[in-house]
């Protein structure tokens, strides 16, 4: 396949014409998507001269919640030292807060210093709320100098981003966020994990992307715009109106919900005076403010920084690569120097560089504008790459996705094999994996169908768990025993089953689609670690953004401009939190073992509980009252979305979502019909794309979003 970039001087300049037209015309068919309330313009205006006025050897003393109020313009040499800057921003600091604090006595001003503080607050102000200004002193540094590189920057990938914002519908003002983000830095890394020129963790870029050891394309500016409109597109699907979508890119989706839902409204307005919560600080409250001053400067740069020359497109072409091959060998056959493939490709890792890793198999390789003459199959016959394929075959799991086990389950020991068999259709006409042919291994004969259960489906490697299924009625359904099905399964106690798992019925099945079975026990493994390391590197930030306030460049967590940490550490929507009640509900991949677990009590002291008989498990969306005798709700809490974090770094080891549809739910559908339809899409995130349906409860005519999910090509 070749597909080329080559776009004509005519061409882009048109494209980028019509982004610039329908951003700045007076009047544009998005000015009610992206709205500017009156209410926020002295934050926009905030922003705007943070961006413009003063550089990163300035910055402001103002107050964290009433923008307009700045006390201060500091001023500082070049080669000041950091110790330096923070003690002299201190000092002018405690002379504010003594002055608001005398203030706040009640007392009249006392010199020229604390009249200048006391005009700068509205009329009548009354003496308390002085006193609260005390401790709300903060230090913005400036960013105009980045700002104004960003802009240069920012000629590189315009056109591609026009592209991708049109093809999905969205807003084209959306192509102002990477100046908030990163300045529009490809290379750009904070200090937490987040890479790229849209600032994706890694949790959340592999939802999109390829990010592993040979591969990281949130370094890759054209496929990280591609996630970042899906995941904008995806954010907006859930909250309904771009404010709280542009918000959930930093914030995320979960917590503009919880927003939305405690508030009772939508409106931009009220939620970011209004709302609040520990992780909803300042960078959060300002992320769409900062957005808007910085498209508006976007609109019209000239007028902030005079004449400018925007960097040129690069011109190149894209080939995939029909088959792994060494990077040296890649060099040696096109004939292009090592610093420009590497500068096209920036997503290619060092170990791929170095010789370690190849360059995978799949990978779209960016050649430069000159190579136009090379195709996918004259790549291959060049480089000799016609290579046997190599079938995994999938050693049973040692245990079930418990919070200490996850891992292990997900990424299967993989080992080397011949080529499958035919896959198995099942009774939905969905294709199934079949059993991996290993050498002087035969698969086992398909068991008699048990009482009715249709001879297609006895035939079936897998069974898709209903609702109201037990292990026991799995069983006679089945003809599989019970204790055979909890070996072939690792469940450890009948507790441990949900709606819509997937369970093996014979011992040469593989993994099912839906857990991690195309990545290696390594690649999930390192996807976990590294889920976990995020997640600590985020609360250690959390727990000290509020007294960080970096006083030069190099101190900030990244270039990005908006203030504070970016980047949201998940895309998942669901609330895991604990209810003042005592209550939760229940979500996917989630059983009465689990909560069990978490709790330090018994499945049956919860099912006495909640007046649960038999061992029917609990259904998805269900409030659940719980016990917190050996564990705090906060622990529970931490527990539980460790699990569905690990659980889902291990699924995105080796899938990734390639774009979204709509289904519209037919007379007889069901949550069990639905995925069987579509096996490779785990409950749990059909639950995440659509966080308020309740499955249970499908009338016709509901829609549905349908992620679209597809393999990550293995080493």
């Amino acid at each position: 396949m070749k597909c080329s970039r080559l776009l004509s001087a005519t061409l882009r300049a048109v494209l980028v014409a019509v982004v610039l037209l329908s951003v700045a015309g007076p009047v544009s068919a998005a000015a009610d998507q992206i709205p500017r309330p009156v209410a926020l313009e002295p934050d926009v205006q905030f922003w705007i001269k943070v961006y413009t006025q003063i550089t990163t050897n300035e910055g402001y003393l103002h107050d964290q919640y009433n923008l307009s109020v700045i006390y201060e313009t500091m001023h500082f040499d070049a080669d000041t030292s950091v110790h330096e800057r923070k003690e002299r921003v201190e000092a002018q600091r405690k002379r504010i807060q003594d002055a608001l604090r005398h203030l706040g006595s009640g007392a009249p001003p006392a010199d020229a210093d604390e009249q200048k503080v006391h005009d700068l607050w509205p009329e009548g102000t009354v003496p308390g709320r002085f006193a609260e200004a005390a401790d709300d002193v903060r230090f913005q540094l400036g960013q105009s100098d980045r700002f104004r590189a960003g802009l240069v920057r920012a000629g590189t990938w315009e056109a591609h981003i026009a592209e991708v914002l049109a093809n999905l519908g969205l807003p084209a003002e959306i192509a102002a966020l990477p100046h908030v983000e990163s300045s529009f830095d490809p290379a750009a890394y904070s200090k937490v994990g987040a890479a790229g020129l849209w600032q994706f963790m890694r949790s959340t870029g592999r939802r999109f992307m390829r990010v592993d050891n040979a591969v990281d394309e949130r370094l890759d500016p054209f496929r990280a715009t591609e996630a970042a409109a899906q995941l904008l597109n995806y954010n907006y699907r859930l909250l309904g109106t771009w404010p709280l979508a542009i918000t959930a890119y930093n914030h995320g989706a979960e917590g503009m919900l919880r927003a939305r839902e405690q508030l009772g409204t939508d409106d931009i307005v009220r939620i970011l005076h209004d709302y609040h919560s520990p992780t909803f600080g300042f960078a959060s409250r300002n992320f769409y403010v900062s957005f808007l001053a910085a498209l508006t400067i976007a609109q019209n740069p000239e007028h902030y920084f005079g004449t400018l020359h925007h960097a040129a497109e690069p011109q190149f072409v894209e080939v995939r690569l029909s088959a792994s091959a060494p990077s040296a060998a890649l060099l040696k056959t096109l004939g292009v120097d090592r610093d420009t493939l590497r500068e096209l490709n920036p997503a290619l890792r060092p170990s791929v560089w170095n010789g370690q890793r190849p360059v995978p198999a799949g990978y779209v390789v960016r050649l430069p504008g000159s190579s136009s003459r090379w195709s996918s199959d004259l790549l291959a016959q060049r480089l000799g790459a016609a290579k046997p394929v190599v079938v995994a075959a999938v050693t049973p799991p040692a245990s079930l996705p418990t919070p200490a086990t996850v891992a292990s389950r997900a990424a299967a020991t993989v080992t080397a094999a011949a080529p499958a068999p035919p896959s198995v259709v099942s009774p939905a006409g969905e294709v199934a994996a079949a059993a991996v042919a290993t050498p002087n291994v035969a698969a086992p004969a398909a068991a008699a169908p048990a009482a009715g259960m249709t001879a297609e489906a006895a035939s079936s490697q897998y069974y898709l768990v209903q609702s109201d299924d037990t292990v026991q009625t799995i069983a006679a359904r089945t003809g599989v025993t019970v204790t055979k099905l909890m070996e072939l399964n690792s469940i450890p106690d009948p507790d441990y089953i949900y709606g819509g798992e997937r369970l093996r019925l014979a011992a040469a099945a593989p993994e099912p689609e839906t857990v991690t079975t195309a990545a290696t026990l390594d690649s999930a493994k390192a996807a976990v670690q590294e889920s976990e390391e995020e997640e600590q590197a985020l609360s250690a930030a959390d727990r000290s953004a509020s007294n960080t306030e970096p006083v030069t460049a190099g101190q900030e967590e990244g270039p990005q401009l908006a203030p504070g940490i970016t980047g949201q550490d998940t895309a998942d929507p669901v609330d895991y939190s604990v209810n003042g009640d005592g209550t939760i509900r229940v979500v996917a991949a989630e059983t009465l073992g689990h909560y069990a677990d978490w709790l330090g009590t018994s499945a049956n002291r919860l099912r006495t509980l909640n007046r649960l008989h038999g061992r029917t498990p609990v259904v998805m969306g269900r409030r659940l009252k719980l016990e917190f005798d050996h564990v705090t709700p906060a622990q529970f809490e931490q527990k539980r979305r460790d699990y569905h974090q690990r659980l889902q770094a291990a699924y995105f080891a080796s899938h990734r979502i390639a774009g979204t549809e709509v289904y519209v739910a037919r007379r007889g559908d069901s949550l069990w019909s639905i995925t069987q339809r579509n096996v490779k899409v785990p409950i749990w995130l059909l639950q995440q794309y659509n966080p308020e349906l309740d499955f249970s409860d499908l009338k016709p005519g509901t829609q549905i979003s349908l992620p679209k999910v597809e393999d990550v090509t293995g080493l």
